[in-house]
């Protein structure tokens, strides 16, 4: 897997204080996409795990970590993306986790893969749904188009039915 970008500190993508991990590849190739050269499983660097991890144990002010992309949770990138998630919550478990994805929850679970299952286990929050430049809306918090959803993962998993957090 490849390092698109990462951002030490963001209030933008996610609750609180929290570091970005970009990854590239992503089969959606959403029209208008924000993160276009992300789309490229090629694009960035040799992701480096421990290089993020210390970088993430320095921080004191961080409240969690947000994965996104490219496509974190496609079959190519969800093996490494389950490591490092499993990674930051022994550095740290008082951090949350939040990932976006392409594909909406649903289609995630029709998966019956166990990796994936795996991934949806230890994520917290899930925003999911391809963007759709039809339904884009500036005004929504953390997600850029109006069919995405703001998955806590956390309340679904105990309440068996997918549970928004109201943002």
């Amino acid at each position: 897997m490849n390092l698109a970008g990462f951002y030490d500190e963001s209030i933008s993508n996610g609750l609180g204080w929290r570091a970005v991990v970009f990854v590239s590849g992503c089969p959606h190739h959403c029209r208008n996409c924000h993160n276009l050269e992300a789309q490229d499983f090629n694009y960035g660097t040799p992701f480096n795990s421990e290089e993020i991890l210390n970088k993430i144990k320095e921080n004191s002010i961080l409240k969690g970590v947000t994965i996104s992309g490219g496509e974190p949770l496609c079959p190519e990138n969800q093996k490494d993306v389950l490591k490092f998630i499993k990674d930051v919550k022994e550095t740290n478990p008082k951090l949350n986790i939040w990932c976006y994805s392409g594909y909406t929850y649903e289609q995630l679970k029709e998966r019956n893969n166990p990796i994936t299952e795996e991934c949806l286990e230890n994520i917290d929050v899930l925003v999911d749904g391809r963007f759709i430049e039809e339904k884009k809306n500036p005004s929504l918090k953390f997600r850029g188009s109006e069919n995405q959803r703001i998955i806590d993962l956390s309340k679904t998993r105990a309440n068996h039915h997918i549970t928004e957090l109201g943002i």
